[in-house]
């Protein structure tokens, strides 16, 4: 691994607590964050055969625990689909495992890439920092825990203007100063 899997976690828990939550891109990710209800994964993959058998490995972990105990994954693969076209195209190959799985309606998967590039932008857009993660990143999401949130927000269909204009109105050089990339301790 290029970095250690506990550099990988701790460079993703300050993008989760200093981007995420500190910019309020996600409102529903404070609540399992802060009750403990986030579980990191890292996976050693360095290919997407590699890293789809992970994800079909965290998948069934997340179901096999109580929401309260576990509601969401981040399975972070630091040495995998480091090109953003290569994860984007992996995440048919993940959607279909949901459906081999009979997942699809259960869990849903919301990509994160220190790439990500949102269709008709610029590679530069400041608005696709909103789904920009430290490594590559694959978010394992309870359908029903979804529910529960956006019936519980109110304008929830926004959040996603919203957060276009949180991010325009912060700049590159707004989002350089929350220091949430990668650190720079490598390890073995």
């Amino acid at each position: 691994m290029t970095v250690s899997p506990q550099i990988a976690i701790d460079d993703t828990r300050v993008w989760l607590e200093r981007a995420v939550i500190g910019l309020n891109l996600c409102p529903f990710a404070k609540g399992v964050h802060v009750k403990g209800q986030v579980h990191y994964a890292v996976s050693p993959a360095t290919s997407a055969a590699a890293l789809l058998h992970d994800l079909d490995v965290e998948l069934k972990a997340l179901l096999a625990l109580e929401a309260s105990a576990r509601d969401t994954t981040l399975l972070i693969a630091p040495d995998c689909l480091a090109d953003f076209l290569d994860f984007n195209d992996f995440l048919a190959e993940a959607d279909r495992l949901l459906v081999d799985l009979d997942l699809d309606g259960v869990l849903q998967i919301a990509p994160l890439h220190p790439l990500f590039q949102f269709a008709g932008t610029a590679d530069d857009d400041i608005t696709n920092y909103t789904n920009r993660s430290p490594y590559p990143t694959l978010h394992l999401l309870r359908e029903d825990s979804i529910d529960r949130a956006v019936a519980a927000f109110p304008n929830a269909e926004r959040i996603f203007e919203v957060n276009m204009q949180t991010m325009e109105q912060l700049g590159a050089a707004g989002w350089a100063a929350l220091g949430v990339g990668r650190s720079g301790n490598k390890s073995a």
